[in-house]
């Protein structure tokens, strides 16, 4: 669940902002004495807690100041944000090489942590009741066919929920379906079943694996398996990626190196979804090779893949584009803890 925070709280913030360091007496006289210390102390906490400050020292001699994440971290007005044209936002219209020493720091809130790991321990609880390899199979061959229809349709594929069954299942393409958007179904069927068969693959990640996933969700659809040599756009947005190989490799490898020095699984699978959308190495297959990555990274570590199959598709976007724009990971997370949480409930039961 997304953090609220309250207009005290947003304040606190500002002030933080404003001022290197400080006390809980300096927010009481801040306040005009309007609030008790211990209601400051709570709001302290609580902001402490979500990695939007930092704490030093002990008891009377505790100092706040704004933590390094907090920029990616802060709650966004999404519905304010995307009411001006894109042309109109002030955004972070290059790549931000630094992004990776930031991402470095806690991605999820202790509140965030408690609820993915009870959601990962009941997956386990679940999946243990499964002593059948069939009905195993049958259950993630439900999620490939959720995760292939819904992942294409956010790249625009027509195919509905049913036809993309058929066409999996029976090998019945869809009436008045291009070929196009009947090969884009079957790659993500092949990229899963790839996954799952070579699970071990993605434990200790290399960019080469990212490539691998790339060209088997591409395949047939006339795109360049190499990373790109040339700029390429993104509709409602002036971020510009990067544009020459030689970048984009070594960002490649600074992000496999900073999913591999995370100890938490759903940290990797979260920076692999987001960080390679923000890359965009290849000229086209980039969002759909960044799920089926981050899938693969959740498989590799005996976890759920996504299906993001109840996603609205406008709000995943525009949760791309606050990354892409702000560099800000909090409407992103959001998304995907609810996906993971959705997955848990939905399947394995």
């Amino acid at each position: 669940m997304l953090f609220i925070m309250n207009e005290r709280q947003k304040q606190i913030i500002i002030f933080a902002k404003e001022n290197k360091s400080f006390k809980n007496k300096d927010l009481v006289a801040f306040f005009n004495d309007q609030y008790s210390r211990e209601t400051i102390t709570r709001d302290l906490s609580f902001l402490y807690e979500q990695n939007l400050l930092d704490k030093k020292g002990a008891g009377a001699f505790v100092s706040y100041s704004l933590s390094k994440a907090s920029k990616i971290l802060e709650e966004i007005d999404v519905e304010q944000y995307f009411s001006k044209n894109y042309e109109q936002r002030e955004i972070k219209e290059d790549f931000n090489f630094e992004i990776f020493e930031t991402l470095e720091n806690e991605i999820f809130s202790k509140e965030e942590k408690e609820k993915i790991d009870k959601l990962q321990s009941d997956f386990i609880k679940n999946f243990s009741k499964y002593d059948s390899q069939t009905l195993i199979n049958k259950e993630f061959e439900r999620i490939m066919i959720e995760f292939s229809w819904k992942s294409s349709a956010i790249e625009g594929n027509t195919y509905s929920l049913l036809s993309t069954e058929a066409l999996i299942k029976e090998n019945v393409e869809g009436k008045g379906k291009s070929k196009e958007e009947t090969q884009m179904i079957l790659n993500h069927k092949d990229a899963f079943n790839e996954t799952i068969q070579n699970k071990e693959r993605f434990i200790k990640l290399d960019y080469h694996d990212i490539e691998y996933i790339h060209s088997v969700l591409t395949k047939g659809l006339g795109v360049t398996k190499n990373i790109r040599n040339i700029g390429v756009g993104i509709t409602g947005t002036k971020y510009r990626p990067l544009n020459n190989s030689f970048q984009l490799k070594e960002v490649l490898q600074k992000m496999i190196n900073l999913i591999n020095k995370k100890e938490s699984f759903l940290e990797k699978a979260f920076l692999a979804v987001i960080l390679v959308s923000y890359i965009q190495a290849f000229e086209d297959g980039n969002k759909r090779t960044a799920r089926m990555f981050s899938n693969a990274i959740l498989l590799a570590h005996n976890s759920i893949p996504l299906s993001y199959r109840i996603v609205d598709i406008e709000e995943y976007k525009k949760a791309s584009l606050l990354f892409y724009e702000l560099n800000n990971i909090s409407y992103f997370k959001k998304i995907f803890i609810e996906q993971f949480e959705d997955a848990v409930k939905n399947y394995f039961k």
